[in-house]
């Protein structure tokens, strides 16, 4: 997951509330307005007589919480507070006040002392000038405090703090609202919402906020803070820095032991959001589902229409949390029911379930687009592997050792990803090798037609510049061992002749310009030298010519690819394919050795 600084432009924090309130009215005139002398927005279709006033608010640094959630169907209106903290009583009551229809307000709120109070006594002055007032506090995080109880009246310092599920229960409340509910029907929908409503997170580097030279808090490198708040507040428990999956584990495995009794109606229909907290690319998000989905399924759970992406955010905090509300036929149609705002629109009409619109995928596909899995024992491989099999195995071993030095090397010039590419195309190549690699393993045009194979795979499942060039290098190298007879060190020299001239053909690139050529040229060099030798130590000189060229690669200045834009900043360091390329020889060498 993204732990790196996000960079912003500049704010004046002094006014930076006012100042991004002026600029989303700006933006989004069309559904809401400022409130007049007033930190808060009004939907444009508020006030509305003889319905009640949605108002919801909290502190600044959470968008699309609060403001961006205003508009049809939702909120009606709500009141903003400086950075992280609450919007004032005054403020309160002023947004309370535009958005009032004579039909009463519902506040409805994060579980946060500031916000209770506040919140409070704006309420208890609209109660004294005749408005009738409800209030429900969302109190979904399972990291905090003990579980909500019905009928109990709230206790700011004992119960639980709203995060996430806040986007349930607000969306719940306005669908009710809107449908011409009463204040207490419509207060009834939103605490049985929040009842229904779990919420775990995760956080991996804090935020910093405008103006601000130093991070608000901070998580250790390499670490995961689990249960961490959205202000910084301790979470459970500190663990290492998890995979994606690792990830989506701990997310569910939290929150299923906290799920509620399920509502009567309900046959595993949950609505489910995975809420990224201000720096988590939605990318990153979709992997960590992928696995949530899963595992919500296993438990018998139905995620109905699932959301992802950010809804109560921590400025540019990284990390992510997951929301369950466990759904009856009341909850499931207000949930649907269509809304217009900033930050999330739903068009009227059904929401199908995801497995619903999930398109079946033929078994021949799905077994190609799964990356065979590499052995746990690269012995074992060797032993039982063909020959263009076991030799990629051996290359995906030892490049898979080396892919965070790869991913270094690429990221002087680019993304990184270099070290991550080839070990995910090798990975294809040796499943599709292993499928098309008839034998027997002395016949040349078996292992032909398995590189030929493995080089399609691979450039499909590695993607980029690097995947395409690899899989030239393999298909062509393939090409020429299908027309073969037999094994011998002349014939791989000629198959590496025929794999260096696509590859210039291909890339564009000559020897020098600092690309693989770099390596493979000496490589094929050496092979035509040693042409009378016997083939394990022929192959084995010229990969030592590759590492040793591969090496020289860091006194070059890039003349091709996306590394020719740095000009004499790439000089100093290895390029990253003739690296790759220098230990994919070397593999090989000591496969045929064995």
């Amino acid at each position: 997951m993204t732990t790196t600084p996000a960079a912003g432009p500049g704010h004046d924090p002094g006014t930076f509330r006012e100042d991004w309130l002026e600029g989303l009215a700006d933006a989004y005139a069309r559904t809401v307005r400022r409130v007049p002398d007033t930190f808060g927005v009004v939907g444009r279709h508020a006030p509305r007589p003889g319905k009640v006033a949605v108002v919801i608010g909290g502190g600044s640094g959470h968008y699309p919480a609060f403001a961006g959630l205003v508009g049809p169907g939702l909120a009606d209106a709500a009141a903003v507070g400086d950075v992280f903290a609450s919007p004032s009583a005054e403020q309160v009551y002023r947004t309370a006040r535009a958005a009032d229809g004579g039909a009463g307000v519902l506040f409805s709120y994060g579980n946060y002392a500031g916000d209770v109070m506040h919140f409070g006594l704006a309420a208890r002055r609209l109660a004294a000038e005749g408005v009738d007032v409800r209030t429900v506090l969302v109190t979904d995080d399972v990291a905090s405090g003990p579980p909500p109880v019905a009928g109990r009246e709230a206790d700011p310092s004992r119960d639980r703090r709203g995060v996430a599920g806040d986007f349930f229960v607000f969306k719940v409340a306005g669908a009710a609202a809107e449908r011409g509910d009463d204040l207490a029907a419509v207060a009834r929908a939103a605490e049985h919402a929040n009842a229904m409503t779990r919420t775990f997170g995760a956080a991996f580097a804090g935020c910093t906020l405008p103006g601000a030279g130093e991070p608000l808090f901070i998580v250790d490198a390499g670490t995961t803070e689990l249960g961490m708040g959205i202000h910084g507040e301790p979470g459970l428990r500190t663990t290492r820095h998890l995979t994606a999956a690792e990830l989506a584990d701990a997310l569910v495995d939290n929150l299923l032991q906290e799920l509620p009794e399920p509502p009567a109606g309900n046959d595993g229909r949950a609505a489910v959001l995975l809420n990224g907290l201000g720096r988590t690319k939605y990318e990153e998000m979709f992997v960590v589902y992928r696995q949530v989905n899963r595992r919500l399924r296993a438990a018998g759970l139905r995620p109905h229409r699932p959301e992802v992406g950010e809804f109560v955010t921590s400025f540019d905090m990284a990390g992510v949390s997951l929301s369950v509300m466990l759904l009856d036929d009341e909850l499931a149609a207000l949930y649907d029911a269509p809304c217009d705002t900033p930050a999330f629109r739903s068009l009227p009409g059904e929401h199908p379930e995801a497995a619903d619109l999930r398109p079946s995928v033929p078994a021949q596909a799905a077994a190609s687009a799964a990356p065979a899995a590499a052995p746990s024992g690269a012995v074992d491989a060797l032993t039982t592997d063909l020959p263009a099999t076991a030799a990629l195995q051996a290359a995906l071993d030892l490049i898979a050792a080396h892919e965070d030095e790869l991913g270094r090397l690429d990221a002087v010039a680019g993304d990184g990803d270099h070290g991550i590419g080839i070990v995910r195309g090798l990975r294809a190549a040796v499943g599709a090798a292993r499928a098309a690699e008839p034998g027997p393993p002395a016949d040349p045009r078996s292992a032909g037609a398995a590189l030929l194979a493995a080089g399609l795979a691979l450039a499909d499942a590695s993607g980029g510049a690097s995947g395409a060039l690899y899989g030239t290098l393999l298909a062509e190298t393939g090409a020429v061992l299908t027309r073969a007879g037999g094994y011998s060190t002349a014939l791989l020299a000629d198959a590496a002749d025929a794999a260096q001239r696509a590859l210039s053909e291909l890339g564009g690139a000559r020897v020098g310009d600092k690309t693989m050529l770099d390596a493979l040229d000496p490589f094929r060099a050496e092979l035509h030298a040693r042409a009378d030798e016997p083939l394990p130590g022929a192959w084995k000189a010229a990969a030592q010519s590759a590492t040793r060229a591969a090496a020289a690669t860091a006194d070059l200045t890039p003349s091709r690819g996306r590394a020719a834009r740095m000009g004499p900043l790439g000089h100093g360091h290895p390029d990253p394919g003739a690296t790759s390329l220098a230990l994919l020889l070397t593999a090989t060498a000591g496969h045929l050795n064995r």
